[in-house]
This record gives C-alpha cells, sequence and structure tokens, in this order.
C-alpha cells in the first residue's frame, strides 16, 4: 500500500491520502484528544503529542500540528500509522463514535438560525457550498460546514486544513462570498462560526 502526501496552504496541515474511501460521505474532525476517543486511528495520532487537529474527508486525512511543530520527524510517524490502521482494515470509529447525527458536526451543534422564510435562500446556499465550495476545499485537506442564514450573513464554520489557515480569511471573503453573492443576491456577507 502506497500513501500519497499533498501539501495545503495551511502550512500545519498536511493531506494524506490512503487510495481509497475513509468516510463514505460526510467529514468527521478531532480537535482534541478527548474528541479523538471516538476512533481509534484518530486517538493515535494525537498520542503523537504534536497532532492538534485531524479530519476525515472522504478520500483522505488532514492532519494538523501545533505550532512551533516540525513535519519533518513526525511525517513518517503519521505515515506508519496510518500505513498500519488501512493495512489492517481496522476500523474508523469505535461503536461509540460512529454515532453521530450529522456527518462534519459531530463535534460542534452551534447553529445561526434559518428564518422559515428563507427556505428557498438557504436551499440555493446549501447546493451552491456543496456542489462548488465543498469538493474546493477537500481538494486542499479542509472542508466547510454550513451553520446558518440569518438577515443576508451565511455562517460557515470551517474545518481541517481551512481552520487556523493563513490564508481562511481569504478564502471566506473573496472566494465563497463573492461565489454567493453573485449567484443569491440576498447574502450581503459569510462570516466563520
Amino acid at each position: 500500500m502506497f500513501i500519497e502526501t499533498e501539501t495545503t496552504p495551511n502550512p500545519a496541515t498536511l493531506k494524506f491520502l490512503p487510495g481509497e474511501i475513509v468516510m463514505a460521505s460526510g467529514t468527521r474532525e478531532f480537535t482534541s484528544p478527548e474528541a479523538a476517543a471516538a476512533s481509534p486511528l484518530a486517538e493515535a495520532l494525537f498520542a503523537l503529542g504534536d497532532v492538534t487537529g485531524v479530519l476525515y474527508g472522504r478520500d483522505f486525512i488532514a492532519v494538523t500540528i501545533a505550532p512551533g511543530a516540525e513535519w519533518a520527524p513526525l511525517k513518517p510517524q503519521v505515515l506508519a500509522l496510518l500505513l498500519d490502521h488501512f493495512v489492517a482494515q481496522a476500523p474508523l470509529f469505535t461503536s461509540a463514535g460512529a454515532d453521530f447525527s450529522v456527518p462534519g458536526e459531530a463535534d460542534d451543534d452551534t447553529n445561526y438560525g434559518d428564518d422559515p422564510a428563507d427556505a428557498d435562500i438557504v436551499e440555493q446556499i446549501k447546493d451552491l457550498i456543496e456542489t462548488r465550495v465543498r469538493p474546493a476545499v477537500a481538494n486542499d485537506g479542509g472542508d466547510i460546514i454550513y451553520r446558518g442564514f440569518r438577515e443576508g450573513v451565511v455562517y460557515l464554520k470551517m474545518q481541517g486544513a481551512c481552520s487556523g489557515c493563513p490564508s481562511s480569511t481569504a478564502t471566506l471573503k473573496h472566494g465563497i462570498e463573492s461565489l454567493l453573492k453573485h449567484y443569491v443576491p440576498e447574502v450581503s456577507e459569510v462570516r466563520a462560526a
């Protein structure tokens, strides 16, 4: 088995591609060792010491390290854990860890609310995020989760390589906000949730 590695716009995050499906749908992010207890693989990655985030995507695992940590000594350790996991065909989650209600939203259920009168607008926004935004950020080892639309403001949660990335504000404001405003005139702003 060969696991490819790709850099991301966030220098603290590397994207690992095992050449097979990691999660059939959605994403799952772990931002602490306590949350990682739901997944033996995430727990092992956090046990390396300098790992501060793990994101499972469809065909990748994005791993984020602490500020000041270096990838050079850590990358071979991460690759060894991933290789062992996939060769053994070990489960991604414990039985309790697999039980979460909405893919990609297990760690934070904050919702900024949608006005029922805006249902058509919200559907347009969600469709654009699903078809145009999420695939693009997944290429960079991240994900963006819709959190709500209220009074012209779209609230999005950035995960994986997108969370804490130096270019995340530009991505939100110049990329996603411009796209949404172009197709959905009711959108006035996009904010990180």
